[in-house]
């Protein structure tokens, strides 16, 4: 395992690798390193012939109140795991090598980019595009590998792919989670062990949601009602939005049919935790009994 900052490097032994026409996966990570990203490393290991994992927490990704100063940075443990796991390069530059002096091009997605975490934290999608697609062309991988907790991110991945004519297959795995149901993400070290414990209300009120369309439930209103009652129940959790979107566009829907994301953004005190579920809603052509939604199959 190697570890290279400079982006010349690494675009000059990608192209040797290419040459012999070795597969190349890639894992882009802002580092303090999880179980979760681990799980998309061995997936890369399995399907590639070369796997690069880039480390660089990205400022253009945080809004001015945000944690940028404050987020989680242990390289040498990284460092570590990537090695034990069987990693060939670690891509680990610092802000000169993404950004060079007097940088001013960005690259935006402008629908999916729009509903739930862009609603709430603008322009963190601006910069988390622009930062891919930076990395994509710095490691020209074949594949990328992201995980299901980021599903917005990944839709929004899959976008920009499709868009600018990328040559690589986004790849899309299953979240991580804690004993307590908790999604795995870097900012749970922010938290002791108590306060995950609790935070795994999160997913306890996903698993509401699922029981309730599984019980025929096809109203959005009462589904959040009762995943927020979950999650206010747990003390110093504060939710920052609660939503049931189209799992392909992310727009609300009225009534919960077909394949449906429900995703959850709470803050448990000041640590911004995220989670989803992909639930399918009851097709039926009966008009639906809640008042939300006057729809019925074939008609408006």
């Amino acid at each position: 395992m190697i570890t290279v900052k400079d982006t010349r490097k690494v675009k000059k032994i990608i192209g040797a690798l290419k040459k012999k026409s070795k597969i190349i996966g890639f894992v882009p990570t802002m580092g303090a390193l999880h179980p979760g990203h681990l799980s998309l490393v061995r997936e890369a290991k399995k399907r590639c012939d070369f796997v690069v994992v880039s480390i660089f927490i990205n400022p253009l990704q945080f809004g001015p109140k945000e944690d940028f100063s404050l987020y989680p940075r242990d390289f040498k443990s990284d460092e570590k795991l990537l090695k034990s796991e069987g990693v060939d390069l670690i891509f680990y530059p610092d802000r000169r090598n993404i950004y060079k002096k007097g940088f001013s091009t960005f690259i935006e997605e402008k629908h999916l980019s729009r509903f739930l975490c862009g609603q709430f934290r603008p322009g963190h999608f601006k910069g988390v595009c622009t930062v891919l697609v930076k990395l994509f062309n710095i490691v020209n991988p074949d594949m990328a590998y992201f995980g299901s907790k980021d599903y917005q991110q990944a839709q929004i991945v899959k976008k920009i792919v499709d868009d600018l004519d990328f040559s690589l297959k986004v790849k899309v795995l299953p979240t991580i989670r804690e004993r307590s149901g908790l999604a795995m993400s870097s900012r749970n070290a922010y938290l002791s062990e108590k306060e995950k414990e609790g935070a795994g209300c999160l997913y306890r009120a996903l698993l509401m949601a699922k029981k309730m369309v599984e019980a025929g439930e096809s109203a959005p209103s009462k589904i959040i009602a009762a995943m927020r009652g979950i999650i206010l129940s747990e003390k110093h959790s504060k939710v920052d939005y609660a939503k049931i979107v189209d799992a392909q566009t992310l727009e609300d829907v009225s009534c919960v049919k077909g394949k449906v994301l429900v995703a959850l953004a709470v803050y448990v005190k000041k640590v911004r935790l995220i989670d989803n579920i992909i639930l399918r809603g009851k097709k039926t052509n009966a008009r639906c009994l809640h008042s939300g939604c006057r729809r019925q199959k074939g008609g408006k």
